[in-house]
């Protein structure tokens, strides 16, 4: 018990410190709404930690957003994906919060950034910077509206804190915003690993997975588990706050032996250069194959995330034979509710009834070393340190497709991948693109630079790859209105586009001959103009709109309308 009770005053000591780092009473919360979480900060994603929260806005668009303290909008961002309609404002006590997928801007902004559109002729702004007498603020303006612009899988706003001169990434819920969360994580799976060519893990030098019991609410139990030599762990793991079914990122995970600290991580603060190394810190092979995330609790060697602490030997444990070791795996959500897990590994040597078969090709790859392959058209070349480590790749040219491996080894570089096409015409050429085909259902463009007889990409993803041909045109249909029809009611314009082969790469509108902004919502396929923009002369107007695909198929379509402005 008194061991119990030490245990519980470190943890709640430790995450006082971590507050007591940062001002509880200086931000406030971005929303008016109660604060319900979508995305919890350093959730695992794809390629990635999470750098944010992500505050649901109860399923719409067009909440106010607030400055969260005073400061200044020192940049700005519009973009298609990732943030979308993005606000980033620096305040005094060296921090700088951040607000992406909004709808709009407030009305000042939103004229300065339309402003610069209309200059550019382009949605997409790049970084627009600003000193601190252009937009300053007070806590508790309105800075903006909620969307659901650029990555966003539904309307929602993410919202960050970063240091403004390192520019990492700290967890918003460190400065005293509230989420009601008592609900303990949740541990869905277990993994042993058997770390060299020594290790027996049951008899047999492999990986496996541990079925897992729950024993009651944050205790969990697994089988015992039989080995000798270097073994390590991950498990899948998740938290859930109070009133959403969203299954969000853990604090922390820590692993004792034999009640000894051998590895702990959390995800307090990290950098965007760091976040990479994701790949490393989870089972990357099982995710890519399963669709389901492990957390390692040993370090790679290559992995060079800077959250973890008190590790000993890399979380990797030496078993020895006739020992036994007590392992319990302790995730932890932010407000302290834990689970834990807790099985036995029990030393015994053997001999190994079954191995895994180790890959032995033609194309060896020394991760230190420049690489360059070649099969029949395709060329492949691997700058040094694209990989983290030596493997044997899998490379073979078949019915014209390129198959380099199985996307389940994770790059630290990009490759590039050449294809020989001098046996297409020029003609041909033009309509012919490189497309990944990591889902072969629904092959994807990949960005693809043409010179003469060479196509060539880059890409971070092993797999499949092959050429393929577009030779349609984009769709387009004008949505809520007919040629040569009175619209003076309308507020927009509202166009569907669609590309079936290579995608939608960009769009030109103009009415009665005149650049207009529309913004595309590209998981709806709607590009939309707002006639707030501009104001009309006359009643009688020629909409043309112009759409590209990414081998420079094009369609274009041309109305009529009517409508008088209404002021």
């Amino acid at each position: 018990m008194k061991h119990l009770l030490i245990l519980a005053f470190l943890a709640i000591s430790s995450l006082s410190f971590s507050q007591e780092k940062y001002p509880q009473d200086y931000f406030r919360d971005p929303l008016d709404v109660p604060i319900f979480l979508s995305g919890s900060f350093g959730e695992l994603r794809s390629n990635h930690f999470h750098a944010g929260l992500d505050i649901k806005t109860q399923g719409k668009e067009g909440l106010k957003v607030y400055a969260a303290a005073e400061g200044y909008v020192s940049r700005i961002k519009v973009q298609q994906f990732g943030y979308g309609k993005a606000i980033y404002i620096t305040h005094p006590n060296g921090f700088t919060t951040v607000y992406g997928h909004l709808s709009k801007f407030n009305d000042e902004i939103d004229a300065s950034v339309r402003n610069i559109q209309y200059e550019k002729e382009n949605y997409e702004t790049g970084n627009l910077f600003f000193n601190e007498n252009e937009f300053p603020v007070k806590k508790g303006d309105v800075i903006a509206f909620s969307g659901d612009t650029g990555g966003s899988g539904g309307p929602h706003l993410h919202f960050e804190i970063r240091n403004t001169i390192s520019e990492n990434i700290i967890n918003p819920l460190l400065f005293g915003i509230k989420v009601k969360d008592t609900r303990k994580p949740t541990f869905q799976g277990l993994k042993v690993y058997a770390l060299n060519s020594d290790t027996r893990i049951n008899q047999q030098n492999k990986n496996f997975q541990i079925p897992i019991k729950k024993i009651s609410e944050g205790n969990y139990t697994a089988d015992r588990t039989s080995a000798s030599g270097l073994i390590g762990f991950s498990v899948s793991a998740f938290d859930q706050f109070n009133g959403v079914p969203n299954k969000n990122g853990i604090y922390s995970l820590e692993m004792l032996v034999n009640g000894k600290r051998v590895y702990y991580h959390d995800v307090e603060i990290f950098s965007f250069a760091q976040s990479k190394f994701l790949n490393l810190h989870i089972d990357y092979e099982h995710y890519k194959t399963y669709k389901k995330r492990y957390q390692k609790t040993h370090k790679e060697t290559a992995n060079k995330l800077s959250i973890y602490k008190d590790l000993i030997n890399n979380g990797k444990i030496d078993i020895q034979k006739n020992m036994n070791y007590a392992i319990e795996i302790i995730a932890k959500d932010f407000e302290g509710n834990s689970s834990s897990l807790k099985f036995s590994v029990v030393g015994k040597e053997s001999n190994a009834l079954f191995s895994e078969i180790k890959d032995t090709t033609n194309y060896k790859i020394v991760a230190k070393k420049f690489h360059k392959f070649s099969q029949e058209n395709v060329t492949i070349a691997f700058p040094k340190n694209t990989f983290y480590e030596d493997v044997y790749l899998d490379f073979k040219v078949d019915k014209k497709i390129a198959k380099i491996h199985t996307p389940t080894i994770p790059l630290d570089k990009s490759f590039t991948l050449t294809f020989n096409v001098s046996e297409y015409s020029e003609d041909e050429k033009e309509q012919l693109y490189i497309a990944n085909l990591e889902n072969p259902k629904y092959p994807r463009y990949q960005y693809t630079r043409k010179k003469d007889s060479t196509f060539y990409t880059t890409s971070k993803t092993l797999g499949g790859y092959t050429l393929l041909t577009d030779n349609q045109k984009p769709t387009i249909n004008i949505l809520h209105f007919k040629n040569d029809q009175w619209i003076s009611n309308f507020e927009t314009i509202q166009v569907k586009i669609n590309d079936i082969g290579s995608g939608i790469k960009d769009w030109k509108a103009t009415i009665n001959d005149e650049w207009i902004l529309m913004q595309y919502n590209h998981k709806k396929g709607i590009l939309t103009y707002n006639f707030s923009d501009k104001k009309l002369v006359g009643s009688k107007h020629i909409f043309n709109l112009v759409v590209s695909d990414n081998v420079g198929n094009t369609n274009t379509i041309s109305t009529t309308f009517f409508k008088k402005q209404i002021n």
